[in-house]
């Protein structure tokens, strides 16, 4: 899911937190949940939003959540 967005895609509007922010922080800080995402990137800490589907509330809906760049680099 993640190769179909170009890696600075912003997944947090409100921090400007892109794909490959988040997955610096899996890959080199050792993020392993959506609370060290949210620890080490800022994502998810304003509008709450970005952090998974069932919590958007947005008039826009987000095309990939957090959630989802952390389970696909996670699982491989």
């Amino acid at each position: 899911m993640i190769k179909e967005f170009e890696k600075d895609y912003e997944v947090c509007n409100c921090k400007n937190v892109s794909i490959e922010d988040i997955v610096v922080a899996i890959k080199d800080k050792n993020a392993k949940t959506l609370g060290d995402i949210q620890e080490f990137t800022g994502a998810g800490t304003e509008c709450r939003h970005c952090i998974f589907p069932e919590g958007d509330f947005g008039k826009m809906k987000k095309k990939i959540y957090c959630k989802d760049v952390l389970k696909e680099v996670l699982n491989g």
